[in-house]
C-alpha cells in the first residue's frame, strides 16, 4: 500500500510545535514509525508540507526565524530527497493595517466602534493541499492518503475525495498534544474530518516527536545544516 501523506505546516506548527523543543521534527521519520505502529502493510511514498515563508517582521526571533525555517525546510529536503516536497503559499498583509471591530469586555458587538490592526494571513496554503490529495489520487498516486490537520477547512477536501475515489483509504493524524489528566482535557479533535476519515490518531505525544528529530547537525553535499540555537 503506497501512502502519501498532506501536512498543514501552519496548523502543525501552531497546533503542536510551537513554544516546543520539537520544532527540529523529521516529519518523514514521524509518517514512518505511525504506519510502523498501525502495521498494515503500507509504505510511505512520499510527505507533502503545504507552508509558507516566515516574514521577519512578524516573526518572534525576526531575520533569525527566517533562517531558521530554511535551514530546516533545506535540512528535510536534504534528508529525504525523494519523499518529501514543499508547496508554498504566502502571507498576506494590510501595511495600513486592517479596520476590525474593537472588543470591548462586557460590551455588546459595535460595528461602528473599530481599530486598526495587523492582520497576518497565510494564503493558498488550504487550496494548494486540497488540489494536490484530488489531483495525486486522479492519477492513482496512491492507495491510501493520510491528512496532518486539524483544520476543518479541509473536509471538502475529504469529501470529494470520498465520493469521487472511494477505494482510497483515508487517515487523518492530528497535531494537537494529548489532554493531561487533571489538568486540562486538551484541544477539541475537528469531528468534520474525523468523521471522513478511516481512522483517526488524535494527538502527537512528546515522546512520538522526540523520537523523530532530526540529528543536530544534517549532512548535505556541501556543508551540514546544524539545528537552529533559538530551537
Amino acid at each position: 500500500m503506497k501512502i502519501g501523506v498532506y501536512i498543514d505546516g501552519y496548523n502543525l506548527y501552531y497546533g503542536r510545535l510551537r513554544n516546543s523543543a520539537y520544532k527540529w521534527l523529521d516529519l518523514v521519520s514521524l509518517m514512518e514509525a505511525i504506519l510502523r505502529r498501525r502495521d498494515q502493510s503500507e509504505q510511505l511514498a512520499c510527505v507533502h508540507l503545504f507552508t509558507a515563508h516566515a516574514l521577519a517582521t512578524f516573526a518572534t526571533h525576526g531575520a533569525a526565524s527566517v533562517e531558521a525555517q530554511s535551514a530546516y525546510l533545506r535540512a528535510l529536503q536534504a534528508r529525504h530527497p525523494d519523499r518529501f516536497r514543499i508547496t508554498y503559499g504566502k502571507h498576506s498583509f494590510d501595511k495600513d493595517g486592517s479596520l476590525l471591530p474593537e472588543f470591548v469586555q462586557g460590551q455588546p458587538y459595535d460595528r461602528a466602534r473599530r481599530t486598526r490592526v495587523w492582520h497576518l494571513e497565510e494564503k493558498k496554503t488550504d487550496v494548494n493541499l486540497a488540489i494536490a490529495m484530488y489531483r495525486d489520487a486522479a492519477q492513482g498516486r496512491y492507495d491510501r492518503i493520510i491528512l496532518v490537520s486539524n483544520d476543518s477547512d479541509a473536509e471538502p477536501a475529504l469529501q470529494a475525495l470520498r465520493e469521487d475515489f472511494p477505494h482510497i483509504g483515508i487517515g487523518v493524524v492530528v497535531p494537537i498534544p494529548p489532554p493531561i489528566p487533571g489538568k486540562t482535557p486538551g484541544r477539541r479533535v475537528s469531528g468534520s474530518l474525523s468523521n471522513l476519515a478511516d481512522w483517526v490518531i488524535r494527538h502527537l505525544t512528546d515522546e512520538e516527536l522526540q523520537a523523530a528529530q532530526l540529528p543536530s547537525q544534517v549532512p548535505t553535499r556541501k556543508k551540514a545544516i546544524p539545528k537552529p540555537a533559538h530551537w
